[in-house]
């Protein structure tokens, strides 16, 4: 019986963190997994996405936790701390933190791997201010920018929502303005309360 075939039983054909039907897989959970059933999860493609690229980050997506958070499954339990522990900007992810519980085993594999925003290897993205920036804050332009490529001025006091941060460079951010994606230095911006 092959790793799918028994995440599939064990899943009852769902996605292990969103109960999605479609579009699953076998996703190990680093580090190193060995390939056991035991270190794997079954994840549909919207998850998948979004622990392998923090930027694309939807946190009203990951609210399923609050369910497929109680599950018995050390694999299934370190996703879902990993993915609360990113998101703990928000109030209702701090409150699931709080409440999730793993033994000592699985809360150190669970934090083998700290890509959590802020931790000490990972890239700080601060604001004008030192304020830490994470991928989906409100930020306001503090000074006038021309838009290279663009016929418009980004006025002081412009609100960009939703930003994602430019992976590995903790210089810049990305946001939406005037309907148009632009690459926005960090020293420009303050983040919104």
């Amino acid at each position: 019986m092959s790793i799918e075939d028994i995440l599939n039983a064990r899943s009852s054909g769902k996605c292990e963190l969103c109960e999605a039907t479609t579009d699953l897989s076998v996703f190990d959970v680093p580090p190193g997994t060995g390939g056991s059933a035991e270190k794997c999860v079954l994840i549909c493609t919207a998850c998948r996405d979004q622990i392998e690229n923090p930027s694309q980050m939807d946190a009203g997506h990951w609210r399923c936790l609050s369910d497929s958070m109680w599950t018995p499954e050390p694999a299934i339990q370190v996703i879902a701390w990993r993915m609360l522990n990113r998101l703990r900007a928000e109030s209702w992810a701090q409150d699931l933190l709080d409440m999730l519980y793993l033994d000592d085993e699985t809360l150190a594999w669970a934090q083998d791997v700290d890509d959590a925003p802020g931790s000490n290897d990972a890239v700080k993205y601060l604001d004008s201010n030192g304020a830490l920036l994470e991928a989906g804050d409100t930020v306001t332009l503090i000074k006038d920018l021309t838009v290279k490529g663009a016929s418009f001025t980004a006025k002081r006091g412009t609100a960009v929502r939703n930003i994602s941060l430019v992976p590995d460079n903790a210089a810049q951010i990305e946001g939406r303005i005037s309907g148009q994606q632009i690459v926005i230095l960090t020293e420009f911006v303050k983040k919104s309360a």
